[in-house]
This record gives C-alpha cells, structure tokens and sequence, in this order.
C-alpha cells in the first residue's frame, strides 16, 4: 500500500475518533477504551489495504487485455487475407463465365432452331411422333428454367424410350451442355463424345464437337480444346458451328 494513503487513512480514522466527546475522554482517562479505539483504527487500515490491494491486483488483468488485443488484431489480418482469397476466386469465377459466354450463344441459336415451325424442322430432320415431341419439349423447358439435373434425367430417359428417334442425338446433345452449365466438365466431355459416336451423321455432331472443345477448355486441357476445334473444321466445314471453331482458333492464336 502507498505510504501516504496509509497515513491519511490513519489521520482521517483517528481525527473521526477525536471529534467525538466520548472518544476524547478515552483518550485522556481511559487507557482500555483508548486500546478499543486503536484496534478499530488499526482494523479499518487493514481493510482499506485489503480493498486497494484488490485493486491492485485488477492490475494483472492488463496483461490479459493486452492478449485479447493481440488476438483480435491477428483476427483483422486473418480477414484481410480472407478477403483478398475472395477476390482471387471472384476473379476466377468471371474467366469462366467469360469463357461460357460463346457456349450460351451457341445455345440460344439452337434454341431458336428448336423453336422454329415443325414446316421448317421437317425439312431438315425426319418428324418425330407426337410422343416423341411432346417428351423431348418437356425435357427441353426444365433446361430453359434452369433446373439442369431435372433436364438431364428427362433427355437420358429419353433416349431410353426413343433410342432410334430423329431427335435422340438432340436430346443426348443436351445432356453434354446441362454438365457444362453445370460446371461438371467431365461429364460434359463423355456425353458429347456419346453424340459423336452414336449419330457421327446428325445435325447436331458439330454442335457437340464444339461444345465437346468448350468443356475441354474449361476443364483446362486446351490442347485438346484446340484439336476439337480443328477436326470439327475439316470434318464439317459448311456447319455453323466451324464457323464458331474457326473464330476460337483464330483468337486462341493471338494469346
């Protein structure tokens, strides 16, 4: 305890036992009650001690403070880093959708093929039964919301139904491009490969080799992409889709 705090402890106690006329008299004809006295001065120095040494003692709690502040300043830099992984894989997110924003493209024109009058598909394609149709639109509407493994349940049970129909290589066409708008790139790869080998001769093989090269990209084996690309020109010059090829080669040169 600091000395001068415990003698103007002491001052104020003794002087409170001055001011009054029975502790006067103890002190100048009472030894026992002068004794009293002097233990109850000596009892409140010992508890005014024992509260400021409590006190004192909050004191060690600075170090604990001083802890809490290390922590929370790690906390501060562990979330800078945090946010800056953040901003690596937002980065990363907007490459890939850059990357998809052919295949979609590609996508929508076929969809407005689809969506043509049956006068003009029949040209092009044998006609499908009305059950045929009607299951393979279905199918078709689930992607168009979205709902990719919805859609990719319909075509493949589909294909199971209708093995032989006009619009089976369409419908496997479909399931590569769900995987991809799925991002399960693997998967894609197989299920267009599946068009290429089932119906080489269908309309719809150029549109899977070139999605068959985007799912190949973008899972990151670009020698193969550009290959794709590549035989997709030579073995269907005339269609659309290796007008598509032609435009990637030509950009995936001036990298």
């Amino acid at each position: 305890m600091r000395p001068w705090l415990a003698r103007l402890t002491l001052l104020a106690a003794l002087g409170a036992a001055l001011a009054s006329p029975a502790s006067h008299a103890a002190l100048f004809g009472d030894d026992e009650k002068l004794d009293q006295l002097r233990r109850q001065v000596d009892a409140n120095e010992k508890a005014l001690q024992d509260r400021i040494s409590k006190l004192e003692a909050n004191s060690a709690d600075r170090g604990a403070i001083l802890d809490l502040a290390g922590q929370l300043d790690q906390m501060r830099s562990d979330l800078a880093r945090l946010r800056g992984q953040v901003e690596v894989l937002l980065n990363q997110i907007d490459t890939a959708e850059k990357r998809q924003k052919d295949l979609y493209l590609d996508i929508d024109t076929r969809l407005r093929k689809l969506e043509q009058p049956k006068e003009q598909v029949a040209t092009t394609e044998p006609a499908a039964s009305p059950d045929e149709t009607k299951a393979y639109e279905a199918a078709l509407n689930q992607f168009k919301l979205g709902n990719y493994p919805v859609a990719i349940s319909a075509f493949q049970g589909f294909v199971v139904a209708y093995p032989t129909s006009p619009l089976a290589p369409s419908a496997q066409y479909w399931i590569g491009n769900a995987y991809y708008a799925m991002r399960d790139y693997k998967k894609a790869i197989t299920a267009q490969q599946k068009v290429l080998t089932s119906w080489p001769d269908s309309s719809k093989a150029p549109d899977a080799m070139l999605n068959l090269a985007s799912s190949q990209d973008a899972a990151g084996d670009r020698s193969a992409a550009r290959k794709t690309l590549e035989a997709l020109v030579q073995k269907y010059p005339a269609s659309p889709a290796a007008a598509s090829a032609k435009q990637r080669l030509a950009q995936g040169s001036r990298r």
